[in-house]
């Protein structure tokens, strides 16, 4: 082989390794990739009183104001329900799953497996005992909640339609209980969840919201 020839066949050799160490870095999965966030606050709520009223294309709800809401969150999950036709989807088209305190500040390194379907946020470990920093099931329910967004008007909802999963949010509005007539005729309840430490059915806050601020 001459000395031209062997140059190439490095040149060749070089370009493969390269290429094959690029491929490596790009596909090889980091163990979690999700954003931590130390410090945040506890929600804030206090009685409140009053009502609003809500009507689009023949649903119309009536919404009782239980409590002021404050609420400064990383946001761990979304779910759409934008473009559904049903009144509750119309009412609440968007769930943000939102954790602080230690949830928020160990989601980096611990992979809660965050998920939302049917209006339920769910999350899984692969060790209960990986939860020990956050004060174990208690302290993750403790610390993160399933919020059925409700847009005040069309600014707030350009607004939310922005979140995104890993932003950093401050949320201020109501929550409440609502009582609603969908366009068929056939009557709808719906109540939001006032205790941070309740679980299961009926434990997600049904969010009034009025204003949103990303925070850094």
């Amino acid at each position: 082989m001459n000395n031209s020839s062997q140059r190439t066949l490095k040149i060749i050799i070089f370009l493969f390794a390269v290429a094959a160490a690029v491929n490596f870095w790009v596909i090889e999965p980091k163990k979690n990739s999700h954003k931590a966030i130390a410090g945040i606050r506890d929600p804030i709520q206090k009685e409140a009183s009053g009502t609003a009223k809500w009507k689009e294309e023949g649903n119309n709800a009536y919404f009782r104001l239980l409590y002021s809401y404050d609420i400064e969150a990383l946001v761990v999950h979304t779910h759409s329900y934008w473009g559904n036709t049903n009144a509750g989807d119309r009412l609440s088209p968007l769930d943000l799953g939102l954790a602080w305190g230690k949830v928020a500040e160990y989601n980096d390194r611990i992979d809660f497996h965050w998920s939302q379907s049917g209006r339920w946020l769910s999350w899984m470990v692969k060790d209960v005992a990986e939860l020990k920093p956050v004060g174990g099931v208690e302290g993750v329910g403790k610390n993160v909640s399933n919020n059925h967004i409700i847009p005040e008007n069309k600014t707030v909802e350009r607004q939310v339609k922005r979140i995104r999963t890993g932003d950093h949010v401050r949320l201020k509005g109501y929550l409440v209980a609502i009582e609603g007539v969908q366009d068929n005729g056939s009557e709808f309840w719906w109540n939001s969840s006032t205790d941070r430490n309740d679980s299961g059915d009926g434990a997600c806050e049904v969010f009034y919201v009025k204003e949103v601020t990303k925070l850094p």
